[in-house]
């Protein structure tokens, strides 16, 4: 008895927390456009029929395009650099470490921290940041995978500190 009493509330928790993420997306759809049939080249076959933000769009062209064939530890400054191009910020960010990312775009940015930490679930654009005993990581989520100061399909191998979005 108890434990379906358990259960049932802990189904009722997930299903209210689903809905308040949905309510409070931080999509602004007025703004939401469909690829181009060239972007959808770059995007790969999965992006068509989905609608981005385009300075997001933008992001994850710029941080594709610069993106080295191999890891220069310079991850930190690649997507500084792509956020500035496609200005989804007003002025590069001063931080040092990738870790120290999400803290600064979040304080002094008006990047909001998203409730989920699975880099597969982050739209695209979002700034994934990753911890770890060093510097750490941070990368853009594109369609196809991630980049930073290289490209990758797969997410970085190291704990998500936080997936961050800068609201419309």
């Amino acid at each position: 008895m108890i434990k379906n009493r358990l259960f049932l509330l802990l189904s009722l928790l997930c299903v209210a927390a689903s809905t308040l993420h949905a309510e409070d997306s931080l999509v602004d759809k007025d703004r939401l456009r469909s690829l181009t049939p060239e972007e959808q080249r770059m995007f790969g076959p999965r992006s068509a029929g989905l609608k981005y933000d385009p300075r997001m769009i933008r992001a994850a062209e710029i941080a594709q395009q610069r993106a080295q064939p191999r890891m220069t530890w310079h991850c930190w400054a690649y997507v500084k650099d792509a956020l500035l191009a496609a200005n989804v910020v007003e002025h590069r960010p001063v931080s040092a470490w990738a870790r120290q990312a999400g803290d600064e775009l979040a304080g002094n940015y008006g990047f909001k921290k998203l409730w989920t930490r699975d880099p597969y679930a982050a739209p695209v654009g979002a700034v994934i940041v990753y911890g770890g005993h060093d510097a750490g990581h941070v990368e853009l989520r594109t369609p196809s995978g991630f980049a930073s100061d290289f490209i990758s399909h797969s997410a970085y191998p190291r704990p998500v500190l936080g997936i961050y979005v800068k609201p419309t």
